[in-house]
């Protein structure tokens, strides 16, 4: 008797044992299952899948069979075998259905309705979208918000397919004004997707452009490859209608290059050969789990006794281990709770501070143009009183007044500089130039500033550089005379060292070592920091004697620090400053010959020359006109852009100087109508807003050139001339 009990023990024990294996065998099936589509492996993610769900039957687990089921559809919806996912779904939905409703039993009828949008079959998608709004209805979750959402999209899109435009636009503007949620944002952007190709279809193909260029912006967030795709291909469909070849190839190829990659992934993922040989096999294994599990049955009926005595004890194990799996899951979920709570302050307070942040972007621009167009007609009434040999006791005046306004036009300038490397709008260019020459050039444009302050200014260039570096020579130059400047403006009779060396040369790879030593009037210790900030010169009292605007050195270092360098400071009150940095080149075989812009001009070129000037800010009409007039053109005035196409269609004009922003039709607008009667006469953009953001795109409507405000006299005669 004693060795039977023995026996039973033992056999118990297996049998618990085998049954703890089998529920720890869905759970690492399970994760195998993710491991391998994380690593974009779904041949093996769906045998792992396969292998959950035959572990989750082999313990009459409904709740993990609907699971692993639910999750192996979603496999093959993944995979776009949208068939083999509707039979699958319909298989987790019927083990759902003995379970109180869940989100996984709702999601299991929408991708259903999902599968069948994507097959054309729009009246069985309906059905499933239907119960799917059904379930989520019964439903008291945080998740039925997304589920709706969701459904509020295929509705749109059901709508759109069946030519209901006005009802699809109508639900897909109710989804993109919803508020900010990072739970709708890939709803949003193919609502986006969606309302663009609905206006490119009725042909308002700005319109279009807006809602899918916005779409892109936020497909960005949504990393979906398929969705990127379809928004290029619509981008080049608009453009292409718009007659704007460019665009159009560059989004065409752009779409094509990204649906290659994706058809190489998918067959990455999982070959039409892989995936039949692994349904055949699921097939013949389903064959001999029948088989075995008729065998199983007959060994399990043996032992259906011995578990019966045995029951007690094994409940009573089991009640043990549940109370303290409530325990731990209590535990878990409150510390799951308090995550999720932090992480909602800290997705709010980075909302804010990227409104923050736009709004301040915005606010610089407004500011911008605005303050461009009134300093327009300050700085061309100075010039044009200047040119009209004005007294000696104007002169002062004169002069005090055209340099408060270069003044103003270089600080506007400054801050845009500013916000445009604080938005990422900042381009880096990589073309070869000498370094050598460059540094001599900025020398020698500063040498009278120098004896102005009876400076001595040294310039000391390692022979070792190499002749030819790859880089931005633009931006090291804007570096370079902020530096230099500043060393010489707060430095008299003293000297400035500039030095370049070569640091370090590897792999065609060169690091160079600059440097700026000044013995000027030097930078307190507590100012070291805060003298790289916005409007920031050290005091109160060097501002006011040094003049300037505390911006330069805020340039400098944001500029260095795109570049990949780090600007350093050292300074003594009364001895001097010295600013250093490195940054990295490629070494350059030749120099690229450019093409110098032309500077100079004659002044015959432009006589009785016929203009056509489309401006509507009056005084910017008579400075303008005025400027033309005294090189001898016959200037033409209108104030919008529907007679300036009426004229321009009635009138032959050797120019038409363009504003871009004007009362009715703008000024982009009324150069496309012209274009499609007069391809020839060159029209020159009139624009307040920043030339480095606007000028592909302002060229793209047809014009031949633009010229911003405030006009620099040279720069506007010379443009001119350039196509008169």
């Amino acid at each position: 008797m004693k060795y039977f009990f023995i026996f039973i023990f033992l056999c118990h024990s297996n049998l618990f044992s085998q049954s703890n294996e089998k529920i720890d065998s869905i759970k690492y099936y399970s994760n195998l299952a993710n491991s391998n589509i994380k690593a974009d492996n779904y041949k093996k993610a769906l045998f792992y899948a396969q292998k959950a769900i035959n572990h989750s039957k082999a313990i009459r687990n409904i709740q993990a069979q609907a699971d692993q089921t639910f999750r192996l559809g979603k496999m093959y919806f993944d995979l776009k075998k949208y068939n083999d996912a509707i039979k699958t779904f319909h298989n987790s939905i019927e083990f759902y259905k003995k379970l109180d409703p869940s989100t996984n039993y709702a999601y299991s009828n929408y991708y259903i309705g999902l599968s069948f949008t994507e097959k054309r079959n729009f009246n069985d998608a309906g059905i499933y979208f239907n119960t799917t709004k059904s379930i989520s209805d019964r439903l008291k979750s945080a998740d039925t918000a997304e589920i709706n959402n969701l459904l509020d999209l295929q509705k749109g899109i059901i709508s759109k397919f069946k030519g209901n435009d006005e009802l699809a636009s109508a639900i897909f503007k109710t989804i993109i004004a919803k508020p900010d949620n990072p739970e709708i944002l890939n709803s949003r952007t193919e609502a986006l997707y969606q309302i663009g190709t609905i206006e490119a279809t009725n042909e308002r193909y700005n319109l279009a452009l807006n809602y899918l260029n916005k779409a892109l912006e936020l497909n960005i967030k949504t990393k979906n490859s398929d969705q990127k795709s379809n928004i290029l291909l619509a981008l080049s469909f608009v453009y292409d209608k718009m007659l704007d070849k460019n665009n159009a190839y560059f989004y065409l190829k752009q779409h094509l290059n990204l649906k290659e990659n994706i058809s190489l992934l998918n067959d990455k993922r999982l070959g039409i050969d892989d995936y039949d040989e692994f349904k055949e096999s699921e097939r013949l294994k389903e064959i001999r789990q029948i088989v075995t599990k008729n065998k199983q049955q007959d060994k399990t009926n043996k032992f259906s006794k011995l578990i019966s005595i045995l029951a007690i004890a094994l409940i009573s194990i089991l009640s043990l281990l549940s109370l303290s799996l409530y325990k731990n899951n209590i535990i878990r979920t409150q510390s799951n709770m308090m995550l999720k709570e932090k992480n909602k302050e800290l997705e709010i307070a980075r909302d804010k501070a990227e409104k923050a942040s736009n709004a301040r972007s915005e606010f610089l621009s407004t500011v911008s143009h605005e303050l461009r167009t009134p300093l327009n007609a300050i700085n061309g009434i100075t010039h044009l009183l200047l040119e009209e040999k004005p007294k000696k006791s104007q002169m002062h005046y004169l002069s005090s007044l055209k340099f408060s306004g270069d003044y103003l036009t270089k600080f506007i300038n400054e801050i845009l500089e500013i916000n445009k490397i604080d938005s990422h709008k900042f381009e880096i260019e990589y073309i070869n130039f000498n370094l050598k020459q460059l540094l001599e050039n900025i020398q020698n444009s500063l040498k009278e500033l120098a004896l102005v302050n009876n400076n001595q200014f040294i310039l000391k260039i390692d022979s070792e550089i190499p002749d030819y570096l790859i880089g931005d020579p633009t931006k090291l130059s804007q570096i370079m005379m902020n530096l230099i400047n500043n060393a010489l403006k707060f430095t008299k009779n003293g000297t400035v060292n500039v030095v370049a060396k070569l640091k370090s040369i590897a792999n065609e790879n060169a690091t160079i070592y600059f440097e700026v030593t000044d013995t000027g009037i030097g930078i307190p210790e507590d100012k070291l920091k805060s003298v790289f900030d916005s409007f920031s010169q050290g005091s109160i009292e060097v501002n006011r004697k040094y003049g300037g605007t505390g911006l330069g050195l805020t340039i400098v270092k944001k500029i260095i620090k795109t570049l990949g360098g780090h600007i350093t400071l050292k300074s003594v009150v009364g001895k001097g400053s010295t600013f250093s940095f490195e940054l990295k080149f490629k070494v350059g075989s030749q120099l690229l010959k450019v093409e110098q812009k032309q500077k100079s001009y004659d002044d015959s070129v432009l006589m009785n020359k016929k203009v056509l000037l489309v401006e509507d800010n009056k005084i910017n009409q008579m400075v303008s006109a005025k400027m033309l007039e005294n090189k001898g053109i016959i200037c033409d005035i209108i104030d919008n852009g529907e007679d300036a196409i009426e004229t321009a269609r009635n009138n032959k004009f050797d120019l038409i100087l363009m504003d871009v922003h004007l009362p009715g039709i703008n000024g982009t607008v009324a150069t496309q109508q012209i274009r499609k009667f007069d391809p020839n006469t060159p029209i020159i953009a009139l624009t307040a807003i920043s030339l480095d953001e606007n000028r592909e795109m302002l060229l793209s409507f047809g014009m031949n050139d633009v010229i911003t405000k405030p006009f620099i006299p040279e720069e506007f005669y010379s443009t001119i001339a350039n196509y008169v």
